[in-house]
């Protein structure tokens, strides 16, 4: 306790100025604190400033060319997705073509194959009754010849 109130009283303040003592001291730290700005102002802040700004210019350009380059992307996409949509149709269109083409093909070749087998078949069945004629005939004269031989046996 007897630390507490020594230390009150000599903490008591003798004279006049209390709180705010203005005297040479005030103007002297005013003029320190001036002198510090401007120093770090010199030596802080403008390199810092210079730099900050060189980088937003640097970061604006970028996204400038950025902005370029995607404006001509986007427009190049447009332009083969366009040329896709054509060559597209084209390509359907010959599709469609050479599919008709070869369907006239398929139908003509069928009415080629169609006709020799016509042909064929009427060959085949003029040699089969020509075959059927002259076995016919044959069994004819066989038959006639038996008939007599039948007949000239009887007779006897």
């Amino acid at each position: 306790m007897v630390n507490l109130s020594i230390l009150i009283s000599s903490s008591e303040i003798s004279g006049p100025g209390g709180l705010f003592d203005i005297d040479a001291t005030l103007p002297l730290v005013a003029i320190q604190f001036i002198l510090l700005m401007i120093i770090l102002n010199i030596i802080l802040y403008n390199p810092l400033l210079t730099i900050i700004e060189e980088r937003k210019e640097y970061i604006l350009n970028n996204l400038a060319k950025a902005s370029k380059i995607l404006s001509q992307a986007n427009e190049l996409t447009a332009q083969y997705e366009q040329e896709l949509n054509s060559v597209r149709k084209e390509a359907q269109l010959e599709i469609t073509n050479s599919q008709k083409i070869h369907k006239e093909i398929l139908e003509i070749e069928l009415n080629i194959s169609q006709k020799y087998i016509d042909n064929l078949l009427d060959n085949i069945t003029k040699d089969l009754l020509d075959k059927k004629n002259t076995a016919l005939n044959s069994l004819d004269a066989i038959v006639q010849s038996l008939c007599i031989e039948i007949e000239t046996r009887l007779s006897i």
